[in-house]
């Protein structure tokens, strides 16, 4: 509110971070492979389900993330075996879906701002 008042526009710093935030994940997914995409995306998860209180948030993150790599792996060695299908396939099916409901989540948040 403040900044607006200050001349500042405010959509239009939103909109900048927001681009600028989803090409800095793009470019960091990119260089270190999808399973780390699930390392961005695992708190989310848990920020959306426990809150925002990091007490919580850090060993929660931690466990899902373990658990959810865990799964991951053992359905891409047994789903077609006995090829190995690459475990980046499985997190893709995992995570696009949930960064989908975040996105669209958020950009309604903003919408009503």
């Amino acid at each position: 509110m403040q900044a607006g008042h200050l001349g500042l526009d405010v959509n239009r710093t939103k909109r900048k971070v927001i681009l600028l935030s989803t090409m800095a994940v793009g470019a960091a997914v990119s260089l270190t492979g999808i399973i780390n995409f699930m390392g961005l995306l695992v708190p989310h998860i848990i920020r959306l389900v426990m809150g925002v209180d990091n007490k919580h948030v850090i060993p929660a993150s931690a466990l899902l993330g373990a658990l959810t790599l865990i799964i991951a792996d053992m359905i891409s060695r047994t789903l077609i075996a006995p090829i190995e299908l690459p475990i980046g396939v499985i997190t893709a099916l995992i995570g696009a879906p949930v960064f989908l409901y975040i996105l669209i989540r958020d950009k309604r948040k903003l919408s009503l701002n």
